[in-house]
């Protein structure tokens, strides 16, 4: 297996985060996956955006969940970016996505765009909440999951199994060699965040990561002359 990319919220080193414009960024600098984030406005549109509120991203205030798709349509995501709608991304580029969500309520609504436009393939569902893996992998036959985790000692691998996971996405501020010789025999693909320096790098090509999560669109030149 190649060593993967995966775009952190498009490249947000370099662009305005979960906009279109980081994510077309991504794809120019063929990265191989791109990561982003999902939440749901208070009229249900799938929204791609970090954080639960607004103000660290855009020119405006509040929570997400208490704004239309329309106020959400209004702000400034950065460079005169808007807040995207999950289905625009999956219109603008043609590179495999990791879509996190932070909720069951997310997953379903996720699923539903899923299931109708034959996402299974293309789209991994991401998330540090084991029951919101549960929910997506039983609505959306076939889909991939991986398990998102900050803070986590080897029970990681027997939550990633338990949730049907086959994926695991490893803070690498945590990282050890039994938690990664564990996802091993577990047959899980593991991959770390964030990684955006040479020391990084050299740490999860250690480690034999099979790819890292980078807000840079430098680590995919150089990490395969890494070892």
């Amino acid at each position: 297996m190649n060593f993967l990319t995966i775009g952190h919220r498009g490249v947000m080193g370099v662009e305005p985060e979960n906009t279109l414009r980081s994510f077309v960024a991504a794809q120019e600098a063929g990265l191989d996956v791109i990561e982003l984030d999902l939440h749901l406005s208070k009229d249900g549109a799938l929204v791609v955006m970090h954080d639960r509120e607004v103000d660290r991203t855009t020119d405006g205030t509040g929570a997400i969940a208490d704004k239309t798709l329309a106020e959400l349509r209004a702000l400034d995501a950065g460079r005169g970016e808007r807040v995207p709608l999950f289905e625009e991304v999956l219109d603008t580029v043609r590179t495999p996505l990791q879509a996190e969500i932070k909720d069951i309520t997310a997953a379903r609504a996720l699923a539903a765009v899923m299931n109708e436009r034959g996402l299974a393939g293309r789209v991994e569902v991401a998330s540090f909440h084991d029951e919101a893996l549960t929910e997506i992998a039983r609505l959306v036959p076939g889909v991939r999951t991986a398990l998102v985790a900050g803070r986590y000692g080897t029970d990681v691998v027997d939550r990633a199994v338990a949730a049907g996971a086959s994926t695991v996405c490893l803070n690498i501020r945590r990282l050890t060699l039994e938690i990664v010789e564990g996802a091993r025999k577990a047959d899980l693909t593991v991959l770390g965040w964030v990684v955006n320096t040479q020391d990084h790098l050299r740490l999860v090509r250690a480690f034999g990561l099979d790819g890292a999560t980078t807000d840079y669109p430098e680590i995919k030149r150089t990490g395969r002359f890494t070892a």
